[in-house]
């Protein structure tokens, strides 16, 4: 599902906004189309006794992958007529497509297969892969913690010395959970740092990161790099509320970036002033991490709104957002918020400890979140070896995958989040794991994280008569459009279903999935 920075309701909180501004990415460069697929990163040695080494050594038996019993690629029968008119209308040929609608439960030959075998860039819903993998290591309950550490003495409400945050790869530390680590501080008995807050990132090891090479866009919330110490997912959300007697609209910047100049009031468009595309009548000027500015005017016809933009300086948005956040709570900071790590000897104060991952990875499927599903994607590593690279998120996740399914149709998984012109998977590859996660126990938290068509996330607006009857993962880049999931059909079976076009006219598919749902949800 391809969706923008769009405008939210005011009662959504301000981290739900951030969710749904990085949804998913429409247009990228042509030049990024032939992007090779990159090799099936080799196992490595097994694991140490931890945790998630455990996990990946328990029987293969328990989540077996069941083989979709079909001729070498071929189609089983031919596709629904209402799928293959929407798909002419589209212009996308067959062979662009790859289709699976089977029993969720296996033991029958598939209800529709085309070109199952056949490895498709899956765009978003390649987070399927990832947030089952993790909810299977890490179990549902797993929780990050985020230690804070006191290194001098307090009195009379000052500390002498300096506060330590270790991030540990929480994907969900948003502003609202900010503020309550820094109450917690202040709980401490300290008002006063006469010293510095020192922030230690290190356990992500990571390559340097342009959010412009994706697709020119590095304002756009999407292309945020992870962070060993993400706070707010790197984004401002700018709130807009006109005020008519004043002829302007009130702005707020969630979280306050400390030394950053910011406008907070706009003037009002003329009256009458059709809301239409309202950020680019603000012509918004973000490109300056020291300034935040408009030089437009906001349409009061639009009443309150929402808007999430990455920011400029995402190497120095940590510092900017805790030493503003602290400020405004009304704390003392005689020093500055650095980068570094903690010291060796020194015990946490006090921890922050998230929400457990189902609850994180209904926000990765249920929004489509890129930088949350990095996250998760990394804490595999990070779980297993102490230390997080993506390359050890690789061989974790596909370390899993052989012990669950062996070596057939391996997924490149790439960065875990799908935000890629390398991912590859196919069909019956994905298929064959939906039938097994059915049969898991954490099949309840899996399904519970899917957009459900017609009602909310990703496929709140899908057309589908099948509306409520379709747990379904979206994905969509430019030649690229996926969905994937379980659809509850009138028998009252459950399918796995599975499709992928890679074209250039992909993006016009979605006509399609409605009506393969809908045949899907039919089989009476």
């Amino acid at each position: 599902m391809c969706s923008s920075l769009c405008s939210l309701p005011a009662a959504l909180p301000r981290w739900r906004a951030l969710l749904w501004g990085a949804a998913a990415v429409c247009a990228l460069p042509a030049a990024l189309a032939q992007t090779p697929r990159s090799p099936t990163v080799p196992a490595t040695a097994p694991l140490a006794a931890s945790p998630a080494a455990k996990a990946l050594s328990a029987p293969a038996s328990a989540l077996a992958l069941a083989p979709v019993a079909t001729p070498s690629g071929a189609a089983t029968r031919a596709l629904p007529p209402a799928v293959q008119a929407a798909l002419a209308r589209a212009q996308l040929p067959l062979d662009a497509l790859s289709v699976l609608v089977v029993d969720a439960q296996g033991g029958a030959a598939p209800r529709l297969a085309h070109r199952v075998q056949v490895p498709m860039n899956p765009a978003s819903v390649m987070k399927l892969v990832t947030t089952f993998a993790a909810l299977d290591v890490l179990g549902p309950a797993y929780v990050w913690n985020t230690p804070v550490y006191i290194d001098g003495t307090v009195q009379d409400g000052s500390l002498r010395g300096n506060v330590y945050v270790r991030g540990q790869g929480d994907p969900k530390l948003v502003m609202e959970r900010l503020w309550l680590l820094l109450r917690r501080l202040q709980g401490q008995g300290i008002q006063v740092i006469v010293g510095d807050i020192v922030l230690d990132r290190s356990a992500f090891a990571l390559p340097a990161h342009d959010p412009a090479q994706f697709d020119g866009e590095p304002l756009r919330p999407y292309n945020a790099a992870p962070d060993a110490l993400l706070l707010n997912f790197k984004a401002v959300a700018m709130g807009f509320v006109p005020d008519a007697q004043a002829g302007t609209a009130r702005v707020q910047f969630d979280p306050p970036l400390a030394g950053v100049q910011t406008q907070t009031r706009v003037p009002l468009a003329p009256p009458g002033t059709a809301c239409g595309d309202w950020r680019a009548s603000l012509r918004a000027e973000l490109a300056d991490p020291a300034r935040l500015a408009f030089l437009g005017a906001y349409p009061a016809s639009c009443g309150e709104r929402s808007w999430a933009v990455a920011y400029a300086d995402p190497g120095a948005y940590a510092a900017r957002t805790i030493e503003g956040l602290w400020r405004e709570l009304g704390g003392k900071l005689t020093g500055s918020v650095r980068y570094g790590p903690v010291p060796a000897a020194l015990q946490p104060a006090f921890s922050m400890a998230s929400p457990p991952l189902a609850e994180v990875v209904r926000d990765i499927n249920k929004y489509s979140n890129n930088v949350m599903a990095q996250q998760l994607f990394l804490t595999l590593a990070l779980n297993a070896h102490g230390t997080a690279t993506p390359e050890g998120a690789r061989q974790v996740l596909q370390q899993w995958w052989r012990t669950r399914f062996g070596d057939a149709d391996m997924p490149v998984a790439d960065n875990g989040a799908g935000l890629s012109r390398e991912a590859r998977i196919s069909a019956q590859s994905l298929g064959g794991m939906l039938q097994a996660a059915w049969a898991a126990p954490v099949m309840p938290e899996l399904l519970a994280s899917l957009p459900i068509a017609g009602v909310d996330g990703t496929l709140r607006r899908s057309q589908s008569r099948a509306a409520g009857s379709a747990h379904l993962k979206t994905g969509s880049l430019r030649d690229v459009s996926a969905l994937a999931g379980y659809v509850h059909g009138a028998s009252g079976r459950r399918y796995v279903l599975v499709a992928m076009a890679n074209h250039a006219n992909a993006l016009a598919a979605r006509p399609a999935w409605d009506a393969l749902v809908d045949w899907a949800a039919r089989d009476q």
